[in-house]
């Protein structure tokens, strides 16, 4: 699948945090990431308006202590689809 941009995703224990060289979207949840990735997006002008925007999100597993990586399979990538004209998104 090709993908138009690619952020590193963590947990810090509070928030949702995706990282890029030129911007850091964070929110309390899932769905409150995509709308501040959205925001961000939009703010930076990276991508034009109107248009839609396939995201990798890769999990760093680096926010996770060394010790119980082997127990945190839960952890994992993702891939969404947004529409930068309305905030909306479509998880895949």
């Amino acid at each position: 699948m090709k993908f138009d941009l690619e952020v590193r995703l963590a947990h810090d224990g509070d928030k949702w945090i995706a990282y890029h060289p030129d911007f850091e979207a964070c929110g309390q949840s899932l769905a409150e990431l995509d709308q501040d990735l959205t925001r961000c997006l939009l703010d930076r002008q990276l991508f034009p308006e109107n248009s839609h925007v396939t995201i990798f999100m890769a999990f760093d597993h680096n926010c996770i202590p060394t010790w119980i990586r082997q127990y945190a399979y839960h952890y994992f990538n993702r891939h969404i689809r947004l529409n930068l004209k309305s905030a909306s998104l479509k998880t895949q």
